[in-house]
């Protein structure tokens, strides 16, 4: 097993990390472990699958509101700049 040394934590985190290790009955460190393995073991591919998700919801909501291309916009912007 390998030890992983964690420097420079703000006293509100260990503070936290502590409190949320008494209210599950384990010591700092096994609440350490806990939080990373659960952490990591839901793996990047899942964070991604609800950010897409979250993207194509966003994107359902705000179809057809015929708001203005991101180049329609920079044209106007440098047209708007060119005349003063």
């Amino acid at each position: 097993m390998a030890t992983l040394t964690v420097r420079n934590l703000d006293d509100n985190v260990v503070r936290a990390l502590r409190i949320r290790a008494a209210e599950h009955g384990r010591s700092a460190e096994a609440e350490h472990r806990e939080i990373l393995k659960t952490v990591l073991s839901a793996g990047p591919s899942s964070a991604r699958t609800t950010a897409a998700q979250r993207l194509a919801d966003f994107r359902d909501r705000t179809s057809g509101r015929g708001s203005a291309s991101a180049t329609d916009l920079l044209d106007e912007s440098r047209q708007g700049r060119g005349r003063t």
